[in-house]
């Protein structure tokens, strides 16, 4: 029996399937890595370099795009290396690094996309209040304590899996997450699911707030045209971006903790990747061409840089 003192690397088994085909999936994942960097970059820079962008909810989409970033960072740069090798292996301190980016990156998008919620709420529903509310130092001073907390929390889910002596090192994802490590253990879990648990009930009290807000939202727009458009301008694209973000990642969790050994490889591999590949590219596209701020000023920006 093993534990964590001498299991210093884990085997990834989310590729053995894809051996004959490797370097096709390379190319297309390599060249879709491209695509979403090159399009939160484009929508980032475009925030960053207009003054007339340096706005609330701008700001917060502003963040969004980087923890996409940063996010993804953590994943597909060592899917790339797997599809090249032979061998899927990661370290253990690699394989806590990532579950540290990707569990927190996930945290922060849900909370994010909630404090937009607030935004959007503020300035719809009490419009006369909402530069008393909500302004660019605001927004900042937010975004500050939203990764602070974040990290705090990932952090304290890390130290609870450090504790814990392991009897195995496979791994049957294309990653590495905190709950595949936990399942790992030689010892009784609980303190983690408990944890786990509350993690859970917070951020499901966020989406509560979220539904709350919008519910308030779409009774303010319904009463008149102009309100209906604001929704449909500044809102919708939220809205669809919670929905894309909540759906892929329930499917991940739900399948992590609950999915049958049984499933085949190749789904199991979907399952748990949804979050990463559909919210990274979808964010940006309906951001970039429902926000007529942003589309003038990412068109004006490209349009500039070709003369």
């Amino acid at each position: 029996m093993e534990n964590s003192s001498n299991v210093a690397m884990f085997q990834l088994n989310g590729l053995n399937e894809t051996r004959s085909h490797k370097y096709v999936l390379f190319a297309f994942t390599f060249l879709f890595y491209l695509l979403i960097i090159f399009l939160n970059l484009t929508l980032t820079a475009t925030i960053l370099l207009e003054k007339s962008l340096h706005e609330p909810m701008y700001i917060f989409i502003c963040n969004l795009n980087v923890n996409t970033l940063y996010g993804t960072a953590g994943f597909y740069p060592k899917l790339l290396a797997d599809f090249l090798s032979d061998t899927h292996v990661i370290s253990y301190t690699g394989c806590l690094t990532q579950a540290i980016v990707i569990y927190s990156s996930v945290l922060c998008e849900y909370t994010n996309l909630a404090v937009m919620a607030y935004d959007r709420y503020v300035a719809i529903c009490k419009p006369l209040q909402y530069h008393s509310i909500m302004n660019a130092v605001t927004a900042g001073k937010i975004i500050l304590i939203l990764w602070i907390v974040l990290f705090c929390e990932v952090m304290i889910a890390i130290f609870l899996n450090i504790r814990l002596p392991l009897c195995g090192s496979q791994i049957d994802k294309l990653y590495c997450d905190n709950w595949s490590v936990v399942k790992l253990s030689c010892v009784d879990t609980t303190l983690n699911s408990i944890y786990s648990y509350i993690v859970v009930i917070v951020h499901v009290s966020q989406a509560v707030f979220i539904v709350y807000s919008y519910i308030q939202i779409i009774r303010v727009c319904v009463m008149s045209r102009e309100g209906r458009s604001k929704f449909m301008q500044t809102c919708f694209p939220h809205f669809i971006s919670l929905i894309s973000f909540s759906v892929t990642t329930v499917f991940d969790v739900m399948f992590s903790r609950y999915g049958s050994r049984n499933t085949p490889q190749a789904l199991r591999n979907i399952m748990a990747v949804e979050f990463l590949v559909i919210p990274p590219l979808l964010n940006p596209l309906i951001y970039g061409l429902n926000l007529t701020q942003i589309r003038i000023r990412v068109t004006r920006w490209c349009s500039n840089n070709r003369h």
